[in-house]
């Protein structure tokens, strides 16, 4: 399975659209999508979590069979990308009549709205009575978190979906983390959510159509890392096979569909030797780079230097830690990282940086200017999808004051 770029084609990049550069390629991604649906049981849908990474929106949406929108930005992203209405999932915890009414305003047509309590689905009947539509909804189960209904009231609101007739129950919704790495927990939920949808057909007198579900299906981001996918691929696989509601299944995946086909490139601007140790100081830094819970410098993630142009840099051998521009002594992407060559100049490689990086860094620290993003297509040509963004502005005062 391909996974990122290669290196000749990123330092050509890099040297023509400069570091910090986050770069998506769609062949990776296509390679990833094709590698999930043949190790899933035939007909299973997909569904993209937008959160993970917007960038990507326009390469995936045709691989998959659903986007997920979290937030009115979101949902504006997809209407940019041309995302069909009739598959957007507009979810998120917090909806309000503002957002339905331009969602509703913008497409003619949607996969589902979610339901995540009983006054939430009060405000998608209201909308839909003044749109004049019936709405396909999905109600979401609580999974120990602030988000969706407990089993009770989700029972209840199917019964009352089931008299309504603005609003039209399409199936169930589970996602309860990422990064799962036990079979016997995805078992569990599923069969969870097979019997409640059982339950609600039998009591509400119609089957439900579909269920979604997130299996959190986790991705290795440092070295010596092995989170067994193969196994948990066949796990998924047979509990998908012994549900018994009958209808159809979607899974929603975010980070799992687009870390492995994003790199995250920044160049060496300082190197230095105190008390034994040597420090690389790029260009980039914490800001730009996120992954599982934010322990870049406890372990060592997955990255390299691009190989210089024959003559080009002043490098030598060594142990590193890789440090970014950040005035914090938290800013280490990596710790005693040994590279065969490195100096002023190189650049280095992060590799899997396709799902969160961009997005969910605190990249407004210091007011450094947002890197540009690069997506790399089928037919291997670099489109520039954002331009170098300056901070400052967002974090200076309208006018004086105090």
């Amino acid at each position: 399975m391909l996974e990122g770029t290669r290196d000749d084609e990123l330092r050509d990049l890099a040297e023509r659209f400069g570091t910090p550069l986050y770069v998506f390629d769609a062949r990776s991604l296509r390679a990833r999508v094709d590698h999930l649906r043949r190790a899933l049981p035939r007909g299973t849908g997909l569904c993209y979590a937008a959160k993970a990474n917007t960038f990507v929106l326009p390469a995936i949406e045709p691989l998959v069979d659903r986007v997920e929108a979290c937030s009115p930005g979101e949902c504006r992203i997809c209407s940019s990308c041309d995302v069909p209405g009739e598959k957007v999932v507009v979810s998120g915890v917090h909806k309000d009549a503002g957002m339905l009414e331009w969602v509703l305003d913008a497409y003619d047509e949607l996969a589902a709205v979610t339901i995540e309590s009983r006054a939430q689905l009060g405000l998608v009947r209201e909308a839909a009575r003044a749109s004049g539509r019936r709405l396909p909804v999905l109600l979401r189960l609580a999974s120990g978190s602030q988000f969706g209904l407990d089993r009770a009231s989700l029972v209840g609101a199917a019964r009352e979906l089931a008299a309504a007739g603005e609003v039209e129950l399409v199936g169930l919704q589970l996602f309860s983390g990422t990064q799962k790495t036990s079979q016997r927990r995805v078992r569990r939920e599923l069969e969870a959510l097979d019997a409640l949808a059982c339950e609600i057909g039998e009591s509400c007198g119609r089957s439900v159509p579909l269920v979604e579900y997130g299996p959190g299906l986790p991705v290795a981001y440092f070295e010596g890392e092995d989170v067994g996918e193969p196994l948990l691929l066949e796990g998924l696989s047979e509990a998908l096979g012994a549900m018994r509601f009958g209808g159809d299944v979607v899974l929603e995946l975010g980070r799992s569909l687009v870390a492995s086909c994003g790199t995250y490139l920044t160049s060496v601007v300082d190197a230095k030797e105190m008390a034994g140790q040597r420090y690389a100081i790029v260009d980039g830094g914490m800001h730009h780079l996120v992954y599982y819970g934010r322990s870049m410098a406890l372990r060592r993630p997955l990255c390299h230097a691009l190989p210089p142009r024959p003559g080009g840099l002043a490098c030598e051998a060594g142990t590193w830690s890789v440090c970014g521009s950040l005035c914090s002594t938290n800013d280490v992407l990596a710790k005693q990282v040994p590279f065969e060559a490195l100096g002023v100049g190189t650049v280095l490689a992060f590799e899997r940086a396709g799902a969160y990086c961009a997005t969910e860094g605190m990249s407004l620290f210091l007011s450094r200017d947002l890197p540009r993003v690069v997506g790399v297509g089928q037919d291997g040509a670099p489109r520039l999808l954002r331009d170098v963004v300056p901070t400052s502005p967002l974090n200076a005062p309208r006018e004086r004051w105090g």
